[in-house]
């Protein structure tokens, strides 16, 4: 295994944002007027199972690829799905577990989260790269999208963001959620997006590796845009819509999807979405938790 290799697979080890906001998310989702469906991506010897949710909308829109946690692809990420696509966005969450389920199933096939975690962190660099890109690939041809598309990604997804903006440099962004990024200048000369980072206050492990990333990237001149939530926690995203999210993690999870729309409404360039003004070109090394 080589460093590159030994680095990707290690990312998000302790990765763990609980169950919370899972049953309000499937309530989301059987209660949404939007058009939902399972779609089968096919590449290679592989088939993917992608959930995809689109907007009501009148003209194209940008597609958003949408990277579950080491859970793997749950109610709770199909219903961040659901909100993108109210948003205005069309959302295709694949679930990178297909096929490594008992008998060749998908996440909703493991007995418990466990089992689904401990298979994702088996799974290959290259194969979780080859079922993002087909992903991206679907969402682009579809003829409701205007052919930009965009990847967000939480916690061990927010890891494989930042792994897919280097290896497909036609992405429009990439969304890091309190994900670890690349460690080497092999692993990041190749982006040419700008990413977005959204990071937990309270999340030492991620965080102590954000100022060598940051100077990394602003050595090879590549856009990162990390902000820091005050008081948050490691998946600040999923915690705070639980009936018993702290205070801090509700108001992080606010201001990230604030911040989240405005960013997409630039980079993906949707019609009906209004333009906001640009982020500052240089990149700020964030703070030290």
């Amino acid at each position: 295994m080589n460093r590159r290799r030994a680095f990707w697979g290690v990312l998000g080890w302790a990765c763990w944002a609980g169950m919370g906001g899972a049953g309000a998310q499937e309530g989301r989702l059987d209660k949404s007027s939007r058009h939902q469906e399972w779609v089968e991506v096919r590449h290679a010897d592989r088939t993917v199972h992608c959930f995809v949710v689109f907007p009501e909308v009148k003209d194209k829109a940008g597609a958003v690829v949408v990277i579950h946690e080491n859970m793997g692809l749950t109610d709770w990420v199909r219903g961040v799905a659901d909100q993108l696509a109210e948003a205005g966005y069309v959302a295709i969450a694949p679930d990178l577990l297909s096929g490594m389920a008992p008998e060749g199933g998908r996440t909703k096939d493991f007995k418990d989260t466990s089992a689904a975690r401990e298979a994702i962190y088996a799974l290959k660099v290259e194969q979780v790269v080859a079922d993002l890109n087909a992903a991206a690939d679907h969402a682009a041809k579809l003829p409701a999208c205007n052919g930009k598309v965009a990847v967000a990604g939480f916690c061990w997804g927010g890891s494989q963001s930042f792994r897919l903006a280097s290896a497909r440099p036609t992405l429009a962004a990439a969304f890091v959620f309190y994900g670890a990024g690349p460690t080497s200048e092999d692993d990041m000369k190749s982006i040419a997006c700008p990413v977005y980072g959204f990071y937990a206050d309270n999340d030492n492990r991620v965080n102590a590796t954000l100022e060598g990333i940051s100077e990394l990237m602003s050595k090879l001149r590549k856009k990162f845009f990390p902000e820091t939530y005050p008081g948050a926690g490691h998946g600040f995203m999923r915690l705070g819509e639980a009936p018993d999210g702290s205070e801090a993690n509700r108001k992080a999870r606010e201001e990230a999807w604030k911040r989240w729309k405005t960013l997409l409404a630039r980079d993906l360039k949707t019609p009906a979405a209004k333009a906001e003004p640009a982020p500052q070109q240089q990149p700020v090394a964030p703070k030290r938790p």
